[in-house]
C-alpha cells in the first residue's frame, strides 16, 4: 500500500525531495507487510515505486555511497546494513549524503 497517510503497524518511508518524483510526489510512503529487514522493506517499496529504489541501491544491490538510510534515526551502515531488523511501525528515512570541499 502506498499512501501519504500512515497505517498502524506499517513501515513508513520518508523520502527526500529528489526521490519524490519517483514516488508520485509523495514525501512518505507506507508499506504494509514489508518484511522483517530493511532489505525486505526496500524490496516492497521497489514493487510500488521502482524508480526510488533504483536510486538508493547500486547494481550489486548495496546502498549507494551517496545515500544514507536510517531506521528510527539509526544509520543502517552502523547496524547490520540491509539485514538490519525492522521493529513494528518503523520509519525508514532515506537521505542523500552531502559532501564537498
Amino acid at each position: 500500500m502506498s499512501t501519504a497517510a500512515v497505517q498502524a503497524g506499517a513501515i513508513t518511508f520518508e523520502l527526500p525531495g529528489a526521490l519524490r518524483p519517483y514516488a508520485g510526489g509523495l514525501a512518505t510512503v507506507a508499506c504494509e507487510d514489508a518484511g522483517t529487514t530493511v532489505g525486505d522493506a526496500l524490496h516492497t517499496l521497489h514493487a510500488l515505486h521502482p524508480g526510488v529504489v533504483e536510486r538508493v541501491l547500486d547494481e550489486p544491490g548495496d546502498v549507494r555511497r551517496h545515500v544514507n538510510v536510517f531506521v528510527d534515526g539509526e544509520n543502517i551502515r552502523f547496524l547490520d546494513g540491509l539485514r538490519t531488523p525492522l521493529p513494528a511501525a518503523a520509519t525508514i528515512t532515506i537521505i542523500a549524503a552531502v559532501s564537498g570541499g
